[in-house]
């Protein structure tokens, strides 16, 4: 994992014996995994203490079979963060959507996750 900020983290995974599947490729819940976590915890560290961040729902789309090593890129722009805070500033519910696209070294495309969080500002921190 390499993170440059807690607005972009970069993944990897690489197909070892304990992650194969029956035919011998990537099983789909390594991929799964390897891309649950981060847009929740992106979320929580840029946005403070004062918010809750929870994994509403998720979806993987598996494309091509994982085969050496899957990559996964996650962003999260200031633009993005200033609309979630001012959607729950007042202590209502934010359920931001996020999209990860795992792919190969040369860019072919192995799985699409689609991410639905649960964004709420803890009470007595709301305005």
């Amino acid at each position: 994992m390499s993170l440059k900020n807690w607005r972009h983290v970069e993944v990897e995974l690489r197909l070892r014996w304990w992650n194969r599947n029956v035919v011998g490729t990537m099983f789909g819940g390594s991929l799964f995994a390897m891309s649950d976590p981060f847009f929740a915890l992106m979320l929580q560290h840029n946005l403070g203490p004062d918010y809750t961040v929870w994994v509403k729902s998720a979806a993987i789309e598996f494309v091509a079979p994982g085969l050496s090593v899957a990559l996964a890129s996650f962003q999260i722009s200031a633009e993005t963060l200033a609309e979630i805070r001012a959607a729950a500033e007042g202590g209502q519910k934010c359920e931001p959507a996020f999209s990860v696209a795992i792919t190969d070294p040369q860019g072919k495309l192995i799985a699409k996750v689609n991410s639905l969080l649960y964004v709420r500002r803890k009470r007595g921190f709301a305005a």
